[in-house]
């Protein structure tokens, strides 16, 4: 009994330090550990920013699927090289193209980062093409002398392109081979060498300064990664999402899920009194362990993933329910209530993990399937399910084990 009860009093003791931890963080010395706050990811409907819609403009191309998902990678890779590394870049439907960039308060500034996505070529002197936008996968500012004072533009095609643009320069050797963005001719360099490999660069006027040739080439470079993309987009729509909206929202579902939390731990205590004090434990670790997973994953959390997280509370609780409803038909046919438990978990086990199984098998359709928000629901929700499942069988069995070792043999301390 006494065993018992300090177990009860440690575990206790580890929920009120870890949830201190979780709101306040830790440092010692150099080590520190973030609050669960600061190091969850937030989406952009709470956290701001911009979103945009683009449209494939062709979609009777061949390898259509494979050219849209390789638009989606190069406009991931140019947010990533900008900086902006939480950016979320995914397909939407058949043929359209969500990015959503947070912390960025001016719709501009997508245009800015992304660039005006558009038709790239490289034309001979004849004006025959000769690569385009969709054969180069990369293009950066790079030195272009040994000195390092000057700067050009290097690039990298893949292997068709390289094949066609070796073949080019060395037939147009000595003469120009113009790019044009959408019929603007925008640079004509000369073929000084063949190129081959499909790594080239293409340099500016030798009596620029050194910071004139950055500033070319960075422009240059900008218009080149606008125009290199697999398939030709258009920009349906371009909506700032201010981040008030999401401090409001953030605070809302704060309150509602702390004052849906109290209600259910107040009405487990009502309605089974000892079960119950095992329930609001384990379900106090339920909520631990769901912020902290979040945390620790990185998945981003949305409005709708808030819900999934507040629908995962619900589910615990209703595994509880079943659990102690099945634990009270034990003790009315007359076992202790050690055996009780045994007995109480054996029998509702089955439903619990049914449920918990078809709702997950849910969650994984709509992860699969579901586009944009709909994501983040999916991601909370299976994170919540595997935690209300484990606190609901384990963690709620263990406690309610020691609470039954405590020597408390009242009935009515276990059952209303």
């Amino acid at each position: 009994m006494k065993k018992s009860l300090i177990k009860l009093v440690i575990v206790a003791v580890l929920i009120v330090v870890v949830a201190f931890l979780a709101l306040h963080g830790l440092q010692i010395g150099k080590y520190v550990l973030k609050p669960v706050s600061s190091a969850i990811s937030l989406g952009l409907d709470l956290r701001g920013g911009v979103s945009t819609e683009y449209i494939a403009t062709d979609t009777t191309m061949d390898n259509y699927e494979s050219l849209l998902e390789g638009t989606v990678s190069a406009l991931r890779t140019r947010l990533t090289n900008a900086g902006f590394t939480e950016a979320n870049v995914a397909i939407q439907g058949t043929d359209r193209i969500l990015v959503e960039i947070p912390d960025v308060d001016d719709p501009e500034e997508v245009a800015r980062i992304i660039g005006t996505p558009a038709h790239l070529e490289f034309r001979d002197p004849n004006g025959n093409v000769v690569v385009e936008g969709k054969d180069i996968q990369a293009a950066g500012v790079q030195y272009a002398n040994d000195e390092k004072t000057l700067y050009g533009v290097g690039f990298t095609l893949n292997a068709e392109g390289a094949r066609a643009f070796e073949n080019a320069t060395r037939e147009f050797l000595g003469q120009a081979i113009s790019i044009y963005l959408d019929d603007e001719l925008i640079s004509a360099p000369t073929v000084q060498a063949v190129i081959s490999g499909g790594n080239g660069i293409i340099t500016g006027s030798s009596a620029e300064s050194s910071e004139d040739s950055y500033n070319w080439a960075r422009n240059l470079a900008m218009l080149i990664q606008s125009g290199a993309l697999p398939m030709d987009i258009a920009e349906v729509e371009t909506r700032a999402i201010s981040a008030t909206l999401g401090i409001e929202a953030i605070d809302g579902a704060v309150i509602a899920g702390i004052v849906g939390l109290i209600l259910v731990l107040v009405f487990m205590l009502v309605m089974y009194r000892l079960p119950g004090v095992a329930a609001d434990m384990a379900l106090l670790i339920y909520v631990l362990i769901v912020f902290y997973a979040l945390a620790i994953t990185g998945a981003q959390l949305t409005l709708q993933g808030i819900a999934g997280i507040l629908l995962g509370i619900g589910m615990a609780v209703d595994a509880n329910v079943v659990i102690f409803e099945r634990f009270r038909e034990e003790l009315k046919e007359g076992r202790t209530p050690l055996n009780a438990v045994k007995f109480g978990f054996r029998n509702a086990g089955r439903a619990v993990l049914d449920s918990n199984v078809t709702t997950l098998i849910a969650a994984v359709v709509l992860l699969i399937f579901g586009t944009g928000t709909i994501k983040g629901f999916a991601t909370t929700l299976m994170i919540s399910i595997i935690a209300s499942y484990f606190t609901a069988v384990l963690v709620t069995r263990g406690l309610l084990i020691l609470i039954c070792k405590l020597g408390i043999n009242n009935r009515k301390a276990y059952t209303r």
